[in-house]
């Protein structure tokens, strides 16, 4: 072999035997939600949060930046080379390793960074929640308790939360439940505005979690009501809850059982938003009939949200104005109703007794 393959193959080698490893590893839920998510995650996540949390700028986002510079600094390297017809014959097979080689690093760093959360338990069988499906007049009972919820919180005085607000009041909530159920416990908390609010928010984006720096980052240039809800919902993200239905639901459950009544309107809004999707598709006359018993405070956050995206991101204010518009276009959305049907699925569980 040339040696100047030896090391890009020796690298790709190393690194293809450990990706196998791991890809084989998180095919068995149970070792990943033992040896993964309750050992070496809950503990690598706690040290990540507590160095990042340490400075108030998004680390994770730097970090996120740096990559993107260095890749474009290694493709405009590449063709100068190749305008100079400086490329030796060593290099055309030294340069697709290396491409491969940071492929496969960057899928190592966010597999055991956080990534094969996706492959532990399901949270909801963790949470003793049962996945008994739901027809269309029990869904329409949910929507009328949600109504009832949002109606009966609408009269609160609000207050626009900053930052460390939002980050004290949601520790609270999760150290409330923490006492009931140790899967809620969350330590060294880091709750950051993401660096770019414009970007995210025209990528439809109302926060992320940073597997690089362990931050949950919120776009603060949402409607303020949506901040509570989703400043829980990224949290969960940092204590491995990776898919987004499970977030959901994570963070529903800690917003709405907080001691702050702004945080449990904003759960119940959410939800109400997704539920009242849902009765829009399936039953458009029991969505009018339920739509008229909606408080107008809860009305104006709907239309406030529908702006809002509608300024910003003409697919997700599309997913709003579907809570408006009669003639709905599935095709059309961003996400399907599918993408809602579990959280849904869940909370009639969770509520059935109450409906």
């Amino acid at each position: 072999m040339n040696a100047a393959y030896k090391p890009s193959v020796k690298r790709f080698s190393l690194l293809l035997g450990i990706t196998i490893l791991v890809y084989l590893f998180g095919m068995d839920s149970k070792r990943v939600e033992h040896f993964y998510s309750e050992g070496f995650y809950s503990i690598s996540s706690v040290i990540q949060r507590a160095i990042s949390g340490i400075v108030p700028s998004p680390i994770g986002d730097l970090l996120y930046i740096l990559l993107v510079f260095y890749i474009l600094r290694r493709i405009y390297l590449f063709f100068r080379k190749l305008k100079s017809r400086k490329l030796k014959k060593t290099d055309c097979l030294v340069i697709p390793l290396q491409v491969l080689n940071l492929l496969l690093l960057l899928y190592l760093t966010f597999k055991i960074l956080w990534g094969l959360n996706y492959s532990r338990i399901p949270i909801a069988r963790q949470l003793g929640i049962q996945n008994e499906k739901y027809n269309t007049p029990e869904l329409v009972l949910l929507g009328q308790y949600f109504v009832r919820q949002v109606n009966a919180l609408q009269n609160l005085q609000r207050a626009d939360y900053n930052i460390n607000d939002l980050k004290t009041n949601a520790k609270a909530a999760y150290d409330k439940l923490a006492k009931k159920q140790v899967f809620f416990k969350y330590s060294s908390p880091s709750l950051k505005p993401v660096l770019n609010s414009w970007l995210i928010t025209r990528l439809g984006t109302e926060g992320y979690y940073n597997p690089l720096s362990g931050e949950a980052n919120l776009n603060m240039r949402l409607p303020a009501i949506n901040l509570p809800f989703v400043t829980c919902h990224e949290i969960a993200h940092q204590l491995g809850v990776a898919r987004e239905d499970e977030a959901n639901l994570v963070g529903y459950l800690v917003a709405i059982n907080s001691d702050d009544p702004i945080f449990r309107y904003s759960a119940a809004y959410a939800m109400l938003r997704s539920i009242l999707f849902e009765i829009r598709v399936k039953s458009p006359d029991d969505f009018d009939r339920l739509f008229k018993t909606i408080n107008p405070t809860t009305i104006k956050d709907f239309e406030t949200d529908k702006k809002f995206w509608q300024a910003y991101n003409g697919n997700m204010s599309e997913y709003f104005g579907a809570i408006f518009d009669r003639f709905l276009k599935l095709n059309d959305q961003p996400k399907g109703t599918d993408s809602y049907q579990d959280i849904v699925m869940w909370l009639y569980n969770i509520h059935k007794k109450d409906i």
